[in-house]
Formats: structure tokens, C-alpha cells, sequence
């Protein structure tokens, strides 16, 4: 019985998908990493125009993160993982480097480890990251 509730308390835990939010530099924000409520695709997609960074104020919980002077000083990467059959998986900035010309970010995306207990439940990690530049956007 107390593995039972003990399975069920990870479970609990883990569906509810950590919401982390760091200011790394001065750079870059990392405003959410979700490990649900993405595509059901693997995409990043740059957000430069202020009518399509305007959507983002619609996620609630990015609404209070994005702000209307934002759009003509910053750009927003999503990072779609698509869908996973286990819960476990997220996508993590590793590196914000600015150049003279352009804004390189390299990603990771994690998996859970081959030994680790995971949920069999379809999850589509994403993560959303404020640049503090209007510069070109490469992501590695």
C-alpha cells in the first residue's frame, strides 16, 4: 500500500510540470519551461513582430512576464520539444552568446534517464525565453 501511495504522490508531483524562471544575464530570460502545453511537433519559432509577441500576453502564465514596451526592444524564442510518450523530458537554454551581428542560443533537450521512474502519459515540453536584443536569432 505505501508504494502505491508513494507512486502516486510522484505522479502528482511530476504532472504538475515544474514552472522555473531565472534571469540568467542581462542578456536572456528563461519566463517559463513547461513539461506540458506545447506542439505536438518539435519547432522553435522566433517572435520579432509586436502583434506576435502580443500573444503571448494571452498564456497566463506569461501575461504578468511580457510586456508591451518589450516588443520594440525584445525578442521571444518558443522551443517546442513535440510530443513524448513519458513524462520526464524538458528543453533547457544552455548558452546566450551575442555577436556583432546575430544572438546564438544553444539548446538541450533532456530526456529522462533510462533508470528513472516516469509517468505513461503523452507530454509536449516547451519553454519560452525573453532576448533582450533585436538582433538575428540563430538557435544551435
Amino acid at each position: 500500500m505505501k508504494k502505491v501511495i508513494s507512486i502516486l504522490a510522484v505522479f502528482v508531483l511530476i504532472s504538475c510540470g515544474a514552472k522555473k524562471t531565472s534571469a540568467s544575464t542581462g542578456l536572456y530570460e528563461v519566463l517559463t519551461v513547461q513539461s506540458s502545453g506545447g506542439g505536438n511537433i518539435k519547432f522553435f519559432e522566433i517572435l520579432t513582430e509586436p502583434n506576435e509577441i502580443k500573444m503571448l500576453e494571452n498564456d497566463p502564465l506569461l501575461a504578468d512576464k511580457v510586456k508591451n514596451s518589450d516588443t520594440n526592444t525584445s525578442n521571444y524564442v518558443i522551443l517546442n520539444m513535440g510530443e513524448k510518450n513519458t513524462s520526464g523530458y524538458t528543453i533547457d537554454v544552455v548558452n546566450v552568446e551575442e555577436t556583432d551581428k546575430n544572438i546564438i542560443i544553444t539548446v538541450k533537450e533532456n530526456s529522462p534517464a533510462k533508470d528513472a521512474m516516469t509517468m505513461s502519459v503523452i507530454s509536449y515540453p516547451y519553454t519560452v525565453v525573453k532576448i533582450n536584443s533585436k538582433k538575428e536569432i540563430i538557435i544551435k
